[in-house]
């Protein structure tokens, strides 16, 4: 494997670029979240596919990343740097093959969120073989997948892609969000046909899929695995059934280790809860069939996007005026749209108040935590000029991490001429970080090896985001976690803040011994013990400190 300048400083600091065989928990999960078209292209002839154009409007259509794309970097080792535990990708299915505008210009489905036929996959992003590639180099290399899924709407109506029947989708009226009736069976916005997930009535197959399918050569077996289906499980042959199935049938195929769900409040919960049964067994199948991919005998996953859900709202999301438990119907975790908020407070207090959470009323669930994301317009820092800070709170917060692609090359999030949420959307900045352009006064290389390092640390040690929390001095601020759990005892230091004039001695009392010695996981230098604290030589900002 071919290593960067930034991997090799890190196998200097960390000893090791490669991944390495660690306690694994989702609630202390790096998820390094991408969008597929904006990512890395590796194959140009797929860029055009269904007769798609580049008249789009800025930043509105799609750019050519692949699958092919990632698992380079896959096996580049570019994730393995960063710490990275699992990917979320985003929808791989086959999107609309026309464009549209919902008033911010001409768009197309590059995003992935626009299905026209959930079993196949996207041209543009690659192939059946490339999506193999994928998952099985991120399994190679110690890496979960994620993928996310859709069962809320198809893809806007344009002259190349009908709407589905009335039976499947409703086309109005636009959600108001009143009350749980008009968020949930209603259209998101104008033209995006919503399923029909709340009836329990039998549907045919919608007409462009049987003509589709049939011109395609499998229609057959598809009807054949749908009449096995619904004869096996007692499903009705309802809208959301099928995408139970068909969503499901990514995993059994791929060995997708969890979901990402989309729009999860805009659907009746109990669907999520079936998902996740049909989903399970299908991921029980592929570990079966593949003994030697399989990481683990760890449990299928998955993680919801209530929008607007934060951590403080325990158990009870707000959806329209009712309270919600999702994490009783199928989920594992939620994704916590408060953090960027939250973030603006100092470090303890922002730590205190998530271990507490998670340790009181989100006892044995989890979040997963963001600074920035595809659909937020309000990220913690939408200048990119705290990218430091950004990684401390969030890589050094409990619970899950989530970085989304470009957090730690502080890609841009403010490209002139873009409209909406394409602005989060652009190409990923590879060229400024092979050039280590400057971002205000740092080069985005060195804001990069910063967020590898503390994710490196947080990858070693699951005490990080799965440990009780607790301050051990105010100046320099200083903490310990502590993980004991299933025969697994962890224990880590980590203080902020430190002078870079001089060394700075730092407090371990409670935690490590005199007399041992022990690892700034930053500098990659080692110290001994004495009186309860330790000194390195390196003048950082910030100590790691853990034993291997």
């Amino acid at each position: 494997m071919k290593l960067s300048a930034i991997a090799l400083s890190l196998v200097c600091v960390f000893g090791s670029a490669t991944a390495q065989t660690r306690p694994f928990s989702w609630d202390n999960a790096t998820v390094y979240f991408l969008l597929t078209d904006r990512f890395n292209n590796a194959d140009p002839a797929n860029d055009h596919a269904y007769g798609r154009k580049d008249d789009a409007a800025t930043l509105r259509g799609f750019m050519g990343g692949d699958l092919a794309g990632i698992t380079a970097k896959i096996k580049a080792g570019y994730f393995t740097d960063l710490g990275v535990d699992a990917l979320w990708i985003t929808p791989p299915v086959e999107q609309i093959h026309g464009s549209t505008d919902e008033g911010t210009g001409k768009s197309y489905g590059f995003h992935g969120y626009w299905a026209s036929d959930f079993t196949a996959l996207d041209a543009n992003l690659g192939t059946e073989a490339d999506m193999h590639a994928l998952v099985d180099a991120a399994h190679a290399a110690g890496i979960r997948v994620l993928l996310d899924v859709v069962l809320n709407h198809t893809g806007p109506v344009t002259p190349q892609d009908p709407v589905w029947p009335n039976g499947w989708v409703r086309t109005g009226p636009t959600c108001t969000y009143k009350d749980f009736k008009s968020t949930a069976t209603c259209t998101l916005v104008d033209n995006l046909p919503d399923i029909r997930t709340e009836l329990d009535a039998a549907v045919a197959l919608p007409p462009a899929l049987v003509v589709k399918w049939k011109k395609e050569g499998h229609y057959e077996r598809e009807v054949k695995e749908l009449d096995a289906f619904f004869q096996r499980t007692g499903y009705p042959r309802a809208p959301r059934y099928y995408l139970v199935k068909w969503q499901a049938d990514w995993v059994r195929k791929y060995g997708f280790d969890g979901f990402r769900a989309d729009t999860v409040k805009h659907t009746e919960p109990g669907v999520w809860k079936d998902l996740k049964v049909v989903a399970s067994a299908a991921f029980e199948d592929w570990k079966k069939a593949h003994p030697t991919k399989a990481l683990g005998d760890t449990p299928f996953y998955m993680t919801a996007e209530v929008y607007n859900y934060s951590l403080a709202e325990g158990r009870s999301a707000d959806v329209g005026g009712s309270k919600i438990d999702y994490y009783a119907n199928g989920f594992d975790s939620m994704i916590n749209f408060g953090m960027k908020t939250d973030a603006t407070a100092g470090y303890e207090k922002l730590f205190t108040t998530y271990y507490a959470a998670l340790n009181g009323p989100l006892a044995g669930k989890s979040v997963l935590n963001y600074m920035s994301s595809h659909d937020d317009g309000s990220p913690f820092d939408a200048a990119r000029t705290k990218a430091f800070e950004t990684a401390n709170k969030l890589l050094l917060a409990p619970g899950a991490a989530q970085i989304y692609y470009g957090d730690e090359t502080a890609r841009r999030l403010d490209v002139a001429g873009a409209e909406g949420d394409a602005k989060l959307r652009s190409f990923m900045n590879w060229d400024e970080l092979a050039a280590n352009a400057k971002r205000g006064t740092m080069g985005v290389a060195d804001i990069r090896q910063h967020w590898a390092r503390l994710g490196q640390f947080r990858h070693a040690h699951v005490a990080v985001g799965a440990g009780v929390h607790q301050m051990i001095a105010a100046q320099p601020y200083t903490f310990k976690r502590t993980y004991e759990k299933n025969g697994v005892r962890d224990r880590v230091v980590v203080a902020l803040g430190l002078p870079l004039e001089r060394a700075t001695s730092v407090s371990v009392q409670g935690v490590f011994s005199d007399g041992q010695t022990v690892r700034d996981y930053y500098s990659g230098q080692s110290a001994v013990v004495a009186n309860g604290q330790v000194q390195f030589a390196a003048r950082n900002a910030v100590v790691l400190i853990a034993q291997d």
